[in-house]
């Protein structure tokens, strides 16, 4: 059955007080989802930021224990090399074993460079390690005190927010589609959420502009949707606020 004007503005007045007291409710959440979410981001990239500084320091240690193993094995070959010079029989056995000693000696003298260099890194890793261990810690208190806080917050308003959502769910298909999706882009457009709203003092009460007498009878005739010049809220008069809130 085709529904009256006065109808339609009826349905849609209702949907708003349901979903402005859904907004209130999530007002009091205020930003404490939001910092969740920050926070739980932070410890996330911590945690990944300080497994990735442990991955190198673990390299860097194994890189030094492979420079010393290499140093181990100069080490011994230029003893070897040592030993055969004593038994060598012409200048060419010699020259070879000698320049074997040189590379030998050079290698050394690279691993040895490379623990010192390998050295300072672990220092200086280690310092941004432990720094980001101890930021870590204290953002996953600040986690724990906020998520504590949006726990409570959310089991005292919980079920007073799925009633009215359920509500909202019901109210819906009783509006034209047409209406519905202005009224919804409305609402998603205007920051206080407010898509219908009421006359206060010959003014929108949803931008606060002024609105001509001619219009104000109209809206209270309540023989077609009018909107805010202004601000495009449909607009509702104070009586009818008062029926609905009385059925």
């Amino acid at each position: 059955m085709e529904q009256t004007v006065e109808q339609k503005l009826k349905a849609l007045y209702e949907l708003q007080n349901i979903h402005t007291k859904i907004d209130k409710i999530r007002q009091v959440r205020g930003e404490l989802p939001m910092e969740v979410a920050d926070l739980e981001d932070d410890v996330l990239g911590l945690e990944t930021r300080i497994s990735k500084i442990k991955t190198d320091l673990d390299d860097l240690e194994d890189s030094i224990v492979t420079r010393k193993n290499t140093i181990k094995d100069a080490q011994a070959a230029i003893k070897r090399y040592d030993t055969q010079l004593k038994e060598v029989k012409n200048n060419r056995e010699y020259d070879a074993l000698t320049k074997e000693i040189e590379i030998q000696g050079l290698d050394i003298q690279v691993s040895e460079k490379k623990i010192k260099e390998h050295g300072f890194e672990i220092t200086s890793k280690t310092e941004i390690f432990e720094a980001a261990q101890a930021e870590l810690e204290g953002r996953k208190k600040d986690l724990e005190v906020k998520r504590a806080e949006l726990g409570v917050i959310t089991a005292e308003t919980e079920k007073e927010e799925q009633d009215l959502q359920k509500k909202a769910d019901k109210a819906e298909p009783q509006i034209e589609e047409r209406l519905l999706v202005a009224y919804k882009r409305l609402r998603k457009n205007a920051v206080n959420g407010l898509a219908v709203v009421t006359i206060d003092r010959d003014s929108c009460s949803g931008c606060f502009n002024q609105i001509p007498p001619q219009r104000q009878l109209d809206i209270r005739q309540r023989k077609k949707i009018i909107v805010c010049e202004h601000c495009g809220r449909i607009l509702v008069d104070e009586a009818l606020t008062q029926e609905v809130a009385e059925a």
